[in-house]
């Protein structure tokens, strides 16, 4: 810049209009072949809008693409559909997965799995005694099969790829859920762990793995963080290690309920009985839920927990037969209405507001029954849903539910009766608005199918995990 200073002081002003040509040349050159998007413009997401407090020391949200860069600038190739999308599966032994549902009797100590793991992982179809299905895609879906559903799905995605040098991301077909489901109760840790340890050491010996240590890969499992964390060999300790391990702390976890005090798993939404295979099929029952006669301004369905000290369950269900304007559904072991779908779905579609307390971990399968009844959900813990489903829940808590904390219940400070009579129409109306768009994004679609403008939950975690890949990456550099 100096020596251009001291030629314009000179005489020689005849060499202007040359070196302004010169400049403006050398510019435009530089930005037709250097300047191109790169992963510096990633962005991290912002966490929750919500007027409600969550506690302190909560996991930090998983970064994602900027909403403004096209997947496909991630690795440049504008003319390739899919690129920067797609997914490399491993191909693994079958001991890791389908071969665990040949002995499908022995997956539960309670509960014949065979009919549940059937029909890639949907269960049969669901008779309709009740009048409260559309025509097409509903199942008797359990709420622990998700490793089945999602395999099945990602056999069918559009941007599946044999080469996994093209790959954004890299599947684990392990179904860890169904694994541990089989010895969760009376065998000793060894047991436990085996599989977990099997699959770790057959995948650190794949070339894959090589390339990112494992950070390119993703296991999706339908069974909470809570059944992974066993934190001592001792045999009455709970679960097995699997999210314990070095390995395994790489790659990217998703399962049904995640925990919020870890960096290292990410939930995605508990199956429900609705597995649309056309976008109309969708549509069309949104509709049904606008315009749905909801005689009941909420309800419960759920049974009280006393074992576990901390639960209001057993409050909520006093406070449900105290009201005036609540319908419940109590559950219990054995043959519970709760058990059928067509029993639940009419009680939830009656209702304009759905209770959400912690069960047995902070999430509930309900959830999702309910807001795909369009029913509003009402939250007692910010870990049953706001600090979970950040893929798939709308980031703004208070648009689609309402949230009592648990100590107001607890110490019989509010009646609930009370505090959702407060809500006028044109609120109720907004709040079930938001509710009926989130359907979507919360259910599984049938693989044997394509949507072809909607965005299941298989859709919006996939491109997530991508997103979160791609910006590991970036912070590798």
């Amino acid at each position: 810049m100096e020596k251009l200073a001291w030629i314009l002081r000179t005489k020689h002003s005849c060499f202007i209009p040359l070196l302004w040509f010169t400049f403006v040349w050398v510019v435009c050159f530089f930005i037709v072949v250097f300047a191109r998007p790169n992963r510096d413009q990633f962005s991290s997401d912002v966490p929750p809008k919500s007027s409600f407090p969550l506690s302190q020391g909560i996991k930090k949200l998983p970064r994602s693409i900027s909403a403004k860069m096209p997947l496909w600038q991630i690795s440049g190739a504008e003319d390739d559909y899919c690129a920067g999308r797609y997914v490399y599966m491993h191909n693994m032994p079958k001991e890791f997965n389908l071969e665990m549902l040949e002995n499908c009797r022995n997956l539960s100590l309670w509960t014949d799995m065979c009919r549940f793991t059937d029909n890639a992982g949907f269960g049969p179809p669901l008779q309709d005694s009740e009048g409260v299905f559309s025509n097409h895609g509903w199942f008797a879906t359990h709420q622990f099969v998700l490793d089945v559903i999602f395999h099945h799905r990602m056999k069918q995605y559009s941007c599946l790829t044999n080469d996994s040098s093209k790959a954004a991301a890299i599947y684990v077909p392990f179904y860890a859920g169904i694994d541990i489901a089989r010895y969760l109760w009376g065998a000793n840790t060894t047991i436990r762990d085996h599989t977990s340890l099997a699959v770790v050491d057959w995948l650190q010996k794949q070339p894959q793995w090589k390339i990112m240590g494992g950070q390119d890969h993703f296991i999706v499992t339908g069974r909470p963080t809570w059944d992974f964390r066993r934190q001592t060999d001792q045999d009455n300790d709970w679960g097995n290690r699997l999210m314990l391990l070095p390995a395994a702390k790489n790659m990217t976890i998703l399962m049904v309920e995640a925990s919020p005090f870890h960096n290292d798993d990410f939930a995605i939404p508990y199956p429900t009985y609705f597995h649309p295979s056309r976008d109309i099929e969708i549509q069309e029952w949104q509709n049904r839920m606008r315009n749905t006669n909801r005689t009941d301004l909420f309800s419960f369905a759920g049974a009280p927990r006393p074992g576990i000290d901390t639960s209001i369950r057993g409050q909520i269900i006093d406070q449900c037969r105290n009201a005036t304007h609540c319908m419940l559904l109590k559950c219990h072991m054995g043959a519970s209405k709760c058990h059928h779908p067509d029993v639940v779905m009419k009680l939830f579609q009656s209702s304009v507001f759905c209770l959400q307390p912690s069960g047995d971990s902070y999430t509930r399968r309900s959830t999702f029954d309910s807001i795909l009844a369009g029913c509003i959900p009402v939250f007692f813990d910010p870990f049953s849903a706001y600090t979970q489903y950040t893929w798939h829940l709308p980031s703004d808590a208070s648009s689609y539910s309402v949230f009592i904390p648990e100590d107001d219940i607890r110490e019989s400070r509010v009646s609930i009766e009370n505090i959702l009579l407060r809500y006028s129409s044109e609120q109720i109306q907004l709040l079930r608005e938001k509710v009926i768009a989130t359907i979507p994004g919360i259910l599984y679609a049938n693989p044997l199918a394509r949507l072809e403008t909607e965005k299941d939950a298989f859709d919006l975690t996939v491109h997530a995990v991508i997103s979160r890949i791609a910006n590991l990456q970036v912070s590798d550099r």
